[in-house]
């Protein structure tokens, strides 16, 4: 039975990768079941053991690089137990370079990503960030629960626009830079 497991998934992921890999290159409508074989390697019959049609191979997709994104932050629950706001903050560096990592890592998911940001549904992945990792930080700062979805914008998107900059520089610059300058604007220093 593992062996049938282990041999499905490693099928699921390379129709995943087949897909992302065509999504660079049109748009999904005009993305065919028969080129996502081919680009995977795969008979039309097994996409069909696993998918009803398109849509479903792209919500798989999509599950698979939102749990990726979420594996790259292992010491999550470290974070979130750490003290009251005078003793945490809200954009440090056991966020930002697991995060800058994976974005590295995954240089061509992401831009794609923000190319086409409803077809990945990107609000959808915002909105858990900041259920499950975010929102719990905020609640140390006494916030309102109408002021943190402001604050949470206000961080996430500055951060992500840095982010972006750097993808367009191919991620040239090395991750402690990007981290530092992110950091910089934010006014965190670890030494208070």
């Amino acid at each position: 039975m593992e062996k049938k497991t282990s041999k499905y998934y490693e099928t699921a992921r390379l129709m995943d990768e087949a897909l992302l890999a065509l999504l660079e290159k049109k748009d999904f409508a005009f993305i065919t079941i028969k080129e996502i074989c081919a680009k995977a390697g795969v008979n039309r019959s097994t996409f069909y053991l696993h998918y009803e049609n398109t849509s479903d191979l792209l919500a798989e997709t999509i599950s698979m690089i939102g749990d990726r994104f979420y594996e790259s932050f292992q010491n999550r629950d470290a974070i979130l137990a750490e003290g009251a706001a005078g003793e945490s903050f809200f954009i440090t560096p056991d966020y930002l370079i697991p995060y800058l990592e994976f974005v590295k890592e995954n240089k061509k998911i992401f831009s794609l990503i923000h190319k086409k940001p409803e077809l990945f549904r990107s609000r959808k992945v915002f909105d858990r960030m900041y259920a499950e990792l975010f929102s719990p930080i905020l609640d140390k700062y006494g916030l309102a629960a109408n002021e943190k979805p402001y604050v949470f914008e206000f961080y996430s998107r500055g951060t992500l626009a840095v982010v972006m900059k750097w993808l367009e520089n191919d991620c040239r610059d090395e991750i402690d830079f990007v981290m530092n300058l992110i950091i910089r604007m934010v006014g965190y220093d670890e030494k208070n």
